[in-house]
């Protein structure tokens, strides 16, 4: 035998030893759930109940719908679930939600999101991180998102919008809804959170909005490698895995730290998240926050507010397109509020068009822009009325698209009906069964304003224009499977037709 053919013998052997093992190991981690007496949904080796990233056909929202319903099909209550090798505890039943959520939320403070401070402080943000740290920063961002304050932000709200009907107004047929939309809030959020001028409905280009995308743009690779990353946290962090690329960072840290010389030397002020942030960073006693942890807390503030809220109203204004009569309907309510208000856009009037939430309601419930949220378990529990713990470190879904299609709580439920929202269909519903925004002590800390933006683009374009689907939209649409947010793909086109 040639030496280099006992090389490749040797390397083979080498090789098929090595998968072996780690066949072998995954199969020892796949028998987790059964150990804990926890039923759970059979999983297939390497990727475990996830869909193999070479043949993904859904979103990973609609997956986990798939995973829901299948063990709703069993009659569970609750199932586990492999992520690769890592085993993850799937809610099913509302009970079981509710103390996660916020009956025992002591056991699940943390989300269980990965990040990596070290390699990618950006991604240590109020999201991610969990424990004492999160619960005191969060006491300290709560004031910002108060009815008093988001009464102060509306001015810049309004003056935003005379901008998006000027691009309504030039585009009006085939409109792109989502990129003109997400121009829309990158201003607004732009403004309200740091005083600046982003300028992006006039510039398509403009560096927030192309910087703003880049974050939501993603490879089915970089897909791959955050799941591992998420799967396996403390791996990704020796191999230096970031949330977000350092091209992003750096721009994101060289905004704020500008923002913030700029306000420190002129001695400027101005109500808003950024001002919250630098006063934060200057306490001299208590919970102070360093320049990266205030870059973390814009950057998430930044792209939440942007991205949820025009992907709310996108797929709003799409469902709306669909049915002319119910954008009839909420067409006349708005009229009729405006009119009692001299025919502007107030705080007060928004807040009085019931028609309106129910509206955004059902539009949340059949599209939520955050499909499912996690959280882990920080000290074992026990499973009230089940022979089972929950250990310590355990990742817990929580199904929230896969909640909103549930035929139990919502017959039809791809039929768009604002009425399930009035209020005698929601006093008969289990308030768990709607939760698009999370629940319990760490629901969304910007919920108000995001809505507050949401209903204030609406009632500007509703009152102005009427609103059909485009063809280059599909019909019916398809979700990008390799968004996190759910998103269609193509886009969605509308034609608008002023009143």
């Amino acid at each position: 035998m040639s030496l280099v053919a006992a090389i490749v013998i040797n390397l083979f052997s080498i090789v098929v030893s090595v998968v072996v093992v780690i066949i072998t190991y995954i199969k020892w981690r796949h028998q987790y759930w059964s150990r804990r007496r926890i039923p759970f949904l059979v999983p297939s080796i390497p990727f475990g109940n996830l869909q193999n990233p070479a043949k993904k056909r859904y979103s990973i929202g609609f997956h986990i719908k798939n995973l829901y319903d299948e063990a709703k099909r069993k009659g569970l209550k609750h199932c586990g679930l492999y992520f690769f090798a890592s085993p993850i505890y799937l809610v099913v039943d509302l009970d079981y939600l509710k103390n996660i959520t916020t009956k025992d939320f002591q056991h699940f403070v943390d989300r269980g999101m990965y990040y990596n401070e070290k390699s990618d402080p950006i991604s240590a943000h109020l999201f991610a991180i969990g424990g004492s740290r999160w619960k005191n920063l969060r006491t300290k961002l709560t004031p910002t998102f108060t009815s008093g304050k988001m009464k102060m932000m509306f001015p810049t709200l309004i003056e935003c919008v005379s901008l998006l009907m000027e691009a309504v107004e030039r585009e009006q047929v085939q409109i792109d809804v989502k990129e003109l939309l997400g121009r829309f809030t990158t201003d607004i959020i732009g403004s309200c959170a740091f005083g600046l001028d982003c300028n992006s409905i006039k510039e398509e280009n403009s560096p927030f909005r192309i910087y703003g995308k880049k974050v939501f743009t993603s490879s089915r690779m970089r897909t791959l490698k955050m799941t591992l990353a998420s799967s396996f946290p403390n791996l990704g962090r020796l191999f230096g895995v970031r949330q977000v690329s350092s091209e992003i960072s750096n721009f994101f840290r060289n905004i704020v730290k500008e923002t913030i010389e700029y306000r420190e030397k002129n001695n400027f002020s101005r109500p808003d998240f950024m001002q919250l942030l630098i006063d934060l960073k200057n306490e001299n006693k208590g919970y102070s926050l360093n320049l990266d942890e205030v870059v973390a807390q814009s950057f998430i503030f930044f792209l939440a507010g942007f991205e949820t809220s025009s992907t709310t109203m996108t797929f709003t204004l799409y469902e709306l397109a669909k049915n002319e009569e119910i954008q009839e309907t909420l067409r006349k309510e708005i009229f009729r509020v405006l009119q009692k208000h001299d025919g502007k856009i107030t705080y007060e009037g928004i807040n009085e068009m019931k028609y309106l939430n129910q509206v955004i309601d059902e539009s949340l419930r059949k599209y939520p822009p955050v499909p499912f949220v996690t959280r882990t378990c920080v000290k074992d529990y026990k499973i009230p009325d089940v022979d089972a713990v929950i250990q310590k470190g355990r990742r817990v879904i929580v199904p929230i698209l896969a909640l909103h299609y549930d035929e139990e709580y919502y017959p039809d439920p791809y039929k768009f009906d604002p009425d399930r929202f009035n209020e005698e269909n929601k006093q008969m519903r289990n308030p768990y069964a709607y939760i698009p925004f999370g629940e319990g002590p760490r629901i969304c800390i910007g919920m108000r304003f995001g809505l507050m933006q949401t209903k204030v683009g609406l009632v500007a374009l509703l009152q102005k224009y009427r609103f059909k689907v485009n063809p280059r939209t599909s019909d019916p649409l398809r979700m990008s499977s390799n968004s996190f947010i759910l998103s269609a793909e193509g886009g969605i086109w509308l034609d608008s037709e002023k009143l």
